[in-house]
């Protein structure tokens, strides 16, 4: 997306004044802030996705009972809408600025919002409940993690971000092949990608930190991006366990 993405972090300096210090927990503490309320705000657009009919009926097919059946073409077009908008920004967004990147995270936080009722048709509440609860512990450990590692995490993201793009050619190929077999490994595979991706993000946060020397403008639009990577791995750690734990609507 621009020099806030993925690949670029470095080493930490080794000596850092309180009022560095300081900086770094404000700036950290924006990132989460941001990433939390784009979580609420995807939940509640999910849930009344769900359950506004004539919404619902627009993007996908239920059965008698409410459970998904399956996808309308515009239900399509929006599933994959946020990866779309992802890879074009890559692109377009070379030097955005604060409040570009900003619209970028509330369009994707959106969108995903909006496709993410199929979770809620797909699922039990409980199972949804009970999965958004492993998910957030696990997440706030292995950022927690990330954070206050000395270990470089650069080579270990490299090898993740190549396993993302490997989920997602799986996961088209599988779209065809409707192999349940297949899709349990793409979902453990995915737990695993993107916990490893949750403690890189944010010690690649940490560096960018360091890095951008108190640059309020260009710290403006790192915070939207971080808190863009971040909601990005929560999103698809919850995905992916939900795959695994959640229990389906009949």
């Amino acid at each position: 997306m621009s020099d806030f993405e993925r690949g670029y972090a470095r080493s930490i300096p080794q000596t850092a004044d309180m009022s560095v210090d300081a900086g770094l927990r404000a700036f950290m503490l924006g990132v989460y802030n941001k990433m939390a309320l784009g979580l609420l705000v995807s939940a509640v657009l999910a849930y009344s996705v769900a359950n506004i009919a004539p919404v619902r009926d627009l993007l996908y097919v239920v059965n008698a009972n409410g459970a998904l059946a399956g996808y309308t073409i515009l239900g399509m077009v929006l599933a994959f809408a946020p990866l779309v908008l992802v890879l074009v920004s890559g692109f377009i967004m070379k030097n955005p600025s604060p409040a570009a990147s900003g619209a970028l995270y509330w369009g994707i936080v959106a969108l995903i919002g909006a496709s993410g009722a199929v979770w809620v048709l797909r699922y039990t509440g409980a199972s949804i409940a009970s999965t958004f609860l492993i998910t957030a512990t696990s997440f706030g450990a292995l950022s927690l993690f990330g954070y206050t590692t000395k270990r470089d995490l650069q080579g270990m993201g490299t090898f993740l971000i190549m396993g993302v793009w490997g989920l997602l050619i799986a996961g088209l190929v599988n779209m065809f092949l409707q192999q349940p077999m297949i899709s349990l490994i793409i979902s453990a595979a995915g737990v695993l990608i993107f916990a490893g991706l949750t403690a890189y993000d944010t010690q690649r946060l940490k560096l960018t930190y360091y890095e951008l020397g108190g640059d309020q403008r260009a710290m403006a639009v790192a915070t939207n991006y971080g808190a863009l990577s971040l909601y990005l791995d929560f999103i698809n750690l919850f995905q992916f366990l939900l795959s695994l734990l959640g229990a389906r609507r009949s």
